[in-house]
């Protein structure tokens, strides 16, 4: 039976596997669907030894009316992406992956964050004081700041 699988070469093509990272942001893509935000659906997913140890979207905070309950001030006052986050009464999605894994006490020291988007530069604050070591986004989103201090804190960045 075994050489039989052996020698099927549609059970043998790794070249149609995804890479790692591939399989991680494939992963992020579908927690973003969990998200709440009327403007943009962004997932996240935290991982360490090639394991998930946590994943994130953007939304309200637990317990909270979402946007899509109660609108999006931001798109009332005709605020543009990545101004004001104050503003905004979600969370990221990078921040609920890290604030998942503080609340079931997972450390995310040398963990990689894969993300639908670049992080903003609130959010590189963050990952950077979590341990986060390597990020992989897709995405069309830019903060120059978060770029800049990515760089400098020698987080590896890769854009899918």
């Amino acid at each position: 039976m075994n050489e039989v699988l052996l020698k099927n070469p549609a059970r043998n093509k790794t070249d149609e596997r995804p890479s790692w990272d591939d399989y991680f942001l494939e992963i992020a893509a579908v927690v973003a669907k969990r998200s709440t935000c009327l403007r943009r659906q962004v997932g996240a997913v935290i991982v360490r030894d090639r394991q998930i140890i946590s994943t994130g979207y953007n939304g309200a905070p637990t317990g909270i009316r979402h946007c899509a309950e109660v609108g999006c001030l931001r798109e009332r006052l005709h605020v543009p992406s990545g101004e004001r986050h104050e503003l905004c009464r979600g969370l990221h999605a990078e921040q609920n992956a890290i604030i998942q894994a503080a609340l079931h006490g997972v450390s995310t020291k040398g963990g990689t964050l894969y993300c639908t988007n670049h992080p903003c530069s609130i959010c590189a604050k963050m990952l950077i004081n979590a341990g986060i070591v390597r990020i992989v986004v897709n995405g069309d989103y830019h903060d120059q700041l978060s770029e800049e201090m990515l760089a400098e804190a020698k987080i590896e960045v890769l854009r899918k």
